[in-house]
């Protein structure tokens, strides 16, 4: 079998002893381990600290600040083998794409006050405010706000779908500054704020789990009458909405990078379990029925790959990726559905079978067509952007 399968990484990746690493740390949370955790609806506290202890949590933070100040390339590739192993990143990852904000727009205070206790794990940075049930993925509507009195803001409003608030320190807010009618752009007027949760909760801040077909840890929030101080503005006043969309590429690489995982784990799963049941007395896949789409979802996941590495190299070298950061985690999402696919069928009732993991994770990928944008987005994003179309809404 093709040694990305087999080993970690492929032959010349200059992240393989990461992704070595990554995997003997995974291998401490097999999928019993998994499994408790998604039927408890647990959120994978030892999991996640020992990522902390390892410093993967802190790869991008740079190491004047106690990081690892590795590229986001390495990111990918930490994000990529947890799924790659059977874990979940999801616990985590937003840590690693909201660091992208404070570290291009926060000021030298913030920087200094907040980083080197990410990078420890003394604080989490992992919930990320945007989101807004009226809104959608509709950002410049969102109309959660931000009045400014003296030395702090007063905040009030509501943000759904943010994941891991019951278990972050820190919030990345984006809330409205300035009316809507009161601007020329729409874009205009959005800030963004560093928010302490643990000193907001019950003073104005309010947090509910939401129950969903992953166990993702997701909420809702509402704010009431709470406080932010001024200095926790990141950046200028009514600029936010373009420090958000500096990080939004990052972000969907990253994603990218764990849609790749999920399909590499189906796809061995798949390949081995047709190696291994034989019914009229020969393997299952010895079939074309059951190679076939194995085969075939192998194919999207190298393509996808492919696009995420050289979206990976243009953003690392500072050129403009949007294209190949937003085709990638659309081909991603779709090649870990179908390689998942391949896996159900070819385990039959089995993989219907808690003790296997491909039902759990078969719901994990699911996920990632629709989050953190969807692929109809995506599309009207390659639609105008790329080919040049008519703005479709």
């Amino acid at each position: 079998m093709d040694q990305t399968l087999t080993h970690p990484s492929p032959a010349g990746d200059p992240h393989a002893e990461i992704r070595e690493e990554v995997a003997k740390l995974c291998a401490r949370f097999p999928g019993e381990y998994w499994r408790r955790v998604d039927r408890e609806r647990a959120y994978p506290t030892e999991f996640v600290q020992a990522l902390t202890e390892a410093g993967y949590l802190g790869a991008l933070i740079p190491e004047e600040y106690g990081g690892a100040g590795l590229p986001l390339s390495a990111a990918a590739a930490i994000l990529e083998e947890i799924h790659r192993s059977g874990g979940n990143a999801g616990a985590c990852h937003a840590q690693m794409y909201i660091m992208g904000t404070i570290l291009r727009h926060g000021n030298a205070d913030q920087k200094k006050r907040y980083l080197p206790k990410i990078a420890t794990g003394e604080l989490r940075l992992q919930a990320f405010g945007v989101t807004e049930p009226t809104s959608g993925t509709d950002t410049t509507a969102l109309r959660t706000f931000a009045r400014r009195e003296g030395d702090k803001y007063i905040v009030n409003g509501q943000k759904i779908w943010t994941s891991r608030a019951e278990h972050s320190d820190l919030m990345l807010l984006l809330a409205r500054t300035t009316p809507r009618d009161q601007v020329q752009k729409k874009t205009e007027g959005l800030s963004t704020f560093i928010v302490d949760m643990k000193a907001a909760l019950g003073k104005g801040l309010t947090i509910r789990p939401i129950r969903t077909m992953m166990n993702h840890n997701t909420t809702e929030v509402f704010f009431d009458n709470m406080e932010v101080p001024a200095e926790n503005l990141v950046g200028q006043e009514g600029k936010g909405f373009r420090y958000i969309l500096d990080g939004m590429n990052a972000e969907r690489l990253l994603i990218s990078s764990e849609s790749i995982g999920d399909a590499k784990w189906f796809i061995k799963k798949a390949v081995d379990y047709s190696k291994e049941r034989v019914l009229f007395g020969r393997p299952i896949g010895q079939n074309q029925g059951v190679q076939f789409p194995i085969a075939r979802a192998y194919a999207q996941m190298r393509a996808a790959e492919a696009l995420l590495q050289l979206g990976l190299g243009k953003f690392e070298s500072g050129q403009n990726c949007g294209e190949e950061a937003n085709m990638s985690k659309m081909l991603a999402a779709e090649a870990a559905w179908a390689a998942g696919e391949a896996c159900i069928q070819t385990h039959g009732g089995f993989g219907f079978a808690e003790e296997y993991d491909v039902e759990r994770k078969y719901r994990e990928a699911r996920l990632y067509q629709v989050a953190p944008i969807s692929t109809n987005l995506v599309l009207s994003y390659v639609g105008e952007h790329v080919l040049g179309m008519p703005r479709s809404y």
